[in-house]
């Protein structure tokens, strides 16, 4: 189960947040026993782009293998 400063992955992109499916935020808080969860997104320098209530179908777990991949920021 995904926990508070877990950190998950985004499962698909969300233009209106200038976000892709890939980028990698922390949750700050889990919303109904895993329902739902509030995501932290920022970028490599430390800067809040976003915080979002996301379905849990939205983000999933980092998996063991995985590297991180750094993109610029889309303007939303």
């Amino acid at each position: 189960m995904i926990k508070e400063l877990d950190s998950v992955v985004l499962t698909e992109n969300l233009p209106e947040h200038g976000l892709e499916n890939g980028d990698i935020g922390t949750v700050v808080m889990v919303h109904r026993e895993g329902a739902g969860y509030e995501v932290e997104f920022v970028t490599l320098e430390g800067k809040t782009t976003a915080i979002i209530s996301l379905q849990s179908s939205q983000v999933r777990p980092i998996v063991r293998g995985e590297i991180a991949h750094a993109r610029m920021l889309t303007a939303a």
